[in-house]
């Protein structure tokens, strides 16, 4: 199923970025915006803040937490690795 299919906007995609300035977003899903910039600028701070993490909390329950933790740690380890070996993300997609 596509973006557009599941209601996804340009708008939103584009925002995401600057998701903290847009009006695209649910509590939910900036709750969950807040603990992955959080959790993947860990050497800009001291970690992720009790707020951000109860915030999470009141929006995901445990299992849900679990998931998100683990979908935030598998993409930043694939974008490290993807800096490591210098590769360009999309840039091993087969051309039609």
């Amino acid at each position: 199923m596509t973006r557009r299919r599941r209601g996804g906007t340009d708008e939103r995609l584009f925002a995401v970025a600057a998701w903290r300035d847009t009006p695209f977003f649910t509590g939910h899903e900036r709750a969950a915006l807040a603990l992955t910039e959080a959790a993947t600028r860990l050497p800009d701070g001291d970690g992720v803040a009790d707020e951000v993490w109860a915030a999470a909390a009141d929006h995901f329950d445990e299992g849900a937490l679990a998931d998100l933790v683990m979908a935030i740690a598998a993409i930043n380890a694939w974008n490290r690795i993807n800096v490591t070996t210098r590769n360009l993300a999309g840039s091993l997609r087969k051309s039609n």
